[in-house]
């Protein structure tokens, strides 16, 4: 089941030894390749002048930034290549990572669904199987589709009738997909092909359903071009794409997204209108009418979406009045607030969502970031706790109002991701699967702690690490950490960070300010010109395990993608003194021009654009991290991670970050961008290139905290 690699515990001792080498060994030496700077491209942002030298790298098709993007990858795996450890390393990630993994079954009538990835698989393989005691067969195996399995396949939507799936495909890791259908039965494909899809489900009514799309972008813009006019349509079983219907496209505002979803009795069609990544929206419509949709909840302020309907009575998960959520009861004819009638009213935790099945809620909580389940009746009465089995991560319990047997998640830092099934009559949960690994859960500790920010904000951070380690300030720690757009951090398996914990690594994750974990009124505390917040929590957190002997600045990195990488880019800018390494991944480190790239503009909400009011440019510049990179500065050693097909946070965000930091960088702490090709912003990355990665960033991290 483990594979054939095995290490010994006299080659793991070695390892240990190798990841500990003396501090006094030297560095290596890095020449860095030549990078062209313009200076005539000067832009002006409210009587303020600001410097773009490396804009040409923003072209990641032209033949010099192809020759850079060589250069820079060339330097960077010779560097990695003379890490004393990192075959080892690798070859341990790779045999921790080897464990058949499933995910919860989604049911279509008698067919079960569910994906399964035997150890280190690319994909992991879609089986069906008919009846809940059938046989597991090969659904789709994308493993087959590619050399490098580099396309990933997606279930997105069944029809009413469960004859049909729709599926998205996506190639090297890009955010468009192509939708296809398939026969259940016959496991054949039909020969419908939607193109240039993206952020889509498929919402199935009567012979077809409705998506979302863009328009085909110009010829050399799919990367990298500035998406509008996100549209609904709907598309006809058996028809050409040619033939599908506008449903809803707003001509005034080409930069709203559209998305949609069918009530499950078939009656209404819910539109969300989102201007970006935070606030929407909520229209509906009648289907089989002619009628136009109506406006539910308008403006951009909050989010309410439609969790159910009994007839004209929609259950409404909301943040109005209530920056904790709540779910209410809106009846159609009669909307206004003060009808609206509470099912389950606003608590001191987050009420992240609600999901239905088996003619019940299920409402799912953060307490203090781990995950509490409850059980209502449709009119909020009956509450029961279901047990979960510890503190961590649950997700699942959704299906249709006749299905009785529902699939439910659970993981946390120790644990794999285990897969229970829930009788709803009963109220009991059983084992449908759990993993097993090569690695003993009970010889690690997971905490929680409370730290204070700079204003004196009180936040939580979870710390785990091998039981028995000193706390002697000589403990290599990564920090690791995201704060934006309203997303929640909570306990999570990670084969990868096992690697890094038996080998003495202290991992700690903090729940800073603009995550989700706390409500609305906590992510609101850490977005637009509330974003310095974050970077204060985060450099708190820091703080904090330096003077609790976890660690040292001398054995301190920090890492997050995304978001999470513009958090790095921030911190190490701004207390470059404080960390040994800095690992940003795929991150946004230009905050002036950020908008100007494919769905850019759809994190304005969260950020604020710097081309819009001087305030907000003033806040953004003030903490870009591509712009407060300065000469004469000690930065961390650095590590930057991107792909080549990142069409979310395009490369040239870490191009140009790279480029500016090998230029300032005043001490012999390394600078290097490793370039993923063929993959993109992390969605659908194939395991080979996941463990090749992970090896590499414990390697350059475990090599600069020595």
């Amino acid at each position: 089941m483990f594979g054939k690699i095995s290490l010994s515990l006299a080659l793991l001792a070695l390892l240990m030894a190798s990841c500990q080498t003396s501090s006094q060994e030297t560095t290596m030496k890095i020449t860095y390749p030549e990078t062209r700077k313009d200076s005539s491209v000067v832009d002006e942002y409210f009587g303020t002048k600001v410097a773009d030298p490396y804009r040409w790298l923003e072209d990641d098709q032209a033949p010099e930034v192809e020759a850079w993007v060589k250069k820079q990858n060339e330097l960077t795996f010779d560097y990695l290549s003379k890490i004393p450890f990192r075959d080892e390393i690798r070859a341990r990630y790779e045999e921790v990572f080897n464990y058949p993994k499933v995910y919860a079954p989604q049911r279509a009538g008698e067919y079960f669904f569910f994906y399964k990835n035997d150890g280190l698989q690319n994909q992991a393989v879609i089986y069906v199987q008919k009846g809940s005691e059938g046989e597991p067969e090969v659904f789709i195996d994308p493993n087959a589709l590619s050399k490098d399995g580099t396309v990933s396949i997606n279930l997105i939507g069944f029809s009413d009738d469960n004859k049909y799936v729709a599926i998205s495909r996506q190639e090297a890791g890009s955010d468009w997909q192509e939708i296809r259908v398939m026969d259940i039965a016959t496991k054949k494909e039909l020969d419908d092909r939607l193109e240039w899809v993206k952020f889509s489900g498929a919402a199935w009514w009567k012979d077809g359903f409705f998506y979302s799309r863009y328009p085909k972008p110009k010829e050399g813009e799919e990367l990298k071009g500035d998406n509008k006019y996100h549209s609904i349509f709907y598309h006809k079983l058996g028809t050409p794409q040619s033939e599908d219907e506008l449903v809803y496209r707003d001509e005034e505002n080409p930069n709203i997204y559209h998305f949609g979803n069918v009530t499950e009795d078939g009656r209404y069609f819910i539109m969300y209108k989102q201007p970006g990544t935070d606030g929407f929206a909520t229209y509906y419509k009648e289907l089989g009418s002619d009628g136009p949709f109506v406006k539910l909840f308008g403006g951009y302020d909050h989010k309410s979406s439609v969790v159910h309907n009994i007839g004209s009575k929609f259950l409404v998960l909301t943040d109005i009045d209530a920056p904790n959520y709540r779910l209410v009861e809106v009846d159609i004819n009669n909307p206004a607030p003060e009808n609206w009638k509470d099912i389950i009213p606003e608590s001191d935790n987050l009420l992240q969502s609600v999901s239905t099945g088996g003619g019940k809620l299920f409402a799912s909580y953060l307490e203090n970031a781990t995950t509490r389940i409850y059980q209502f009746e449709y009119d909020g009465s009956g509450r029961k706790e279901i047990k979960l089995p510890g503190l961590g991560s649950a997700a699942g319990f959704s299906g249709k109002e006749k299905e009785k047997e529902l699939f439910y998640s659970f993981s946390s830092f120790t644990q794999p991701n285990s897969i229970y099934e829930y009788d709803v009559d009963k109220g009991e949960s059983k084992l449908f699967y759990r993993a097993e690994l090569q690695f003993k859960p009970e010889d690690y500790v997971e905490k929680q702690v409370f730290y204070t920010s700079k204003d004196g904000t009180k936040v939580s951070m979870f710390i785990v690490h091998k039981k028995g380690i000193e706390l002697n300030g000589q403990n290599p720690t990564y920090l690791y950490g995201y704060g934006g757009f309203n997303i929640s951090l909570s306990p999570w398996f990670s084969a990868s960070r096992v690697v890094f914990m038996e080998r003495g690594g202290v991992f700690a994750m903090p729940n800073l300010r603009g995550g989700g974990e706390y409500g609305e009124a906590w992510h609101r505390a850490g977005m637009l010109e509330n974003k310095q917040n974050v970077f204060d929590d985060f450099i708190a957190a820091a703080e904090y395990l330096i003077a609790e002997k976890y660690t040292s600045k001398e054995k301190l990195a920090i890492g997050g993608g995304s978001n999470g990488g513009l958090l790095v880019g921030a911190a190490m800018t701004q207390r470059p003194e404080l960390f040994a390494v800095a690992l940003p991944q795929v991150g946004v480190l230009d905050m002036l021009r950020y908008h100007k790239f494919t769905v850019g503009k759809g994190w304005i909400p969260e950020y604020g654009c710097a081309d819009s009011t001087k305030t907000e440019f003033d806040y953004l510049y003030a903490y870009s991290p591509y712009h407060n990179l300065k000469k004469g500065v000690c930065y961390p050693a650095t590590l930057i991670f991107t792909g080549d097909h990142d069409d979310r946070v395009v490369p040239a965000h870490s191009f140009k970050f790279a480029a500016r930091l090998q230029e300032v960088q005043s001490c012999d702490n390394p600078v290097l961008i490793r370039i993923e090709t063929d993959a993109g912003h992390g969605a659908g990355k194939p395991t080979s290139k996941i463990i090749d990665e992970q090896a590499d960033l414990w390697s350059f991290l475990f090599y600069h905290t020595r």
